[in-house]
């Protein structure tokens, strides 16, 4: 599967992309990092029951730039938000490392999940 770097540009057009390769035969679709984890264990979607899967990655940089420190603190703000249902203490803690410099930007945790599935060759 060939994921298109250049047409990520935020978190939302990541899962657009994500769902254009990946979901296009089911009628629902991802849009979180658990989602795509999931994805990636082969359940459902363009990998289901696949023991072997290789993603292509073009343009990579420029999704890391689109997935890096700016998107990642807006994504972080955004869980921090008044009345939100998720844990403050988690998403606190991960704001405070990343603008300390040694956190995950939102592409890192993207790799981190690719990485964490054996079945899965990685190519960019």
């Amino acid at each position: 599967m060939v994921i298109e770097g250049a047409c990520i540009a935020d978190i939302p057009s990541f899962y657009a992309e994500i769902n254009r390769v990946y979901m296009a035969d089911e009628n629902w679709k991802i849009g979180s990092l658990d989602g795509f984890d999931d994805l990636l264990y082969g359940g459902f979607g363009k990998v289901q029951n696949a023991k072997k899967h290789t993603i292509i990655w073009k343009d990579i940089d420029h999704s890391r730039a689109a997935l890096g420190v700016t998107t990642t603190l807006a994504y972080y703000q955004e869980k921090l938000a008044a009345n939100s249902p998720f844990n403050q203490t988690y998403f606190q803690q991960r704001l405070s490392d990343l603008q300390a410099g040694k956190g995950q930007t939102y592409f890192d945790i993207v790799a981190e999940i690719i990485q964490s599935h054996p079945k899965i060759d990685w190519i960019y």
